[in-house]
């Protein structure tokens, strides 16, 4: 299940970080909040450009950290927060998911769908 602190923070601008784990180590890109969507079941559907990189460590390694805050959003102690997602990613392109996605973003040319494990409130 999706915190609606989570849900608040992506209606913010803010900076998304996805963690992957390939042949040669971590691998870090970056988003904005605002390109991520959730799903009804609680998916996270975030548009992909290019991230070959990250596509071809989900392929070997589904496994993904994620993080996402806004300084707009109260947070546990003061002003902003930040969240730590773990959870399973998939690269779809085609179906439901993908033709939401596409939608809004023509330049995206495949989503990663993330099902979280653990969504733990950093800030």
């Amino acid at each position: 299940m999706i915190p609606e602190k989570l849900r608040e923070v992506l209606g913010h601008e803010g900076v998304v970080a996805i963690a992957t784990l390939g042949q040669d180590g971590p691998h870090l890109v970056n988003t904005w909040n605002s390109y991520v969507q959730i799903t009804e079941a609680g998916r996270l559907l975030i548009p992909m450009g290019y991230m070959r990189r990250t596509e071809a460590n989900i392929a070997s390694n589904n496994q993904v950290l994620i993080t996402m805050g806004s300084r707009e959003v109260a947070g546990n102690m003061g002003p902003g927060t930040g969240f730590l997602i773990k959870g399973v990613a998939s690269i779809e392109t085609s179906g439901p998911d993908f033709d939401l996605v596409k939608a809004k973003f023509p330049w995206a040319r495949a989503v990663m769908a993330v099902t979280a494990s653990a969504i733990d409130q950093t800030l």
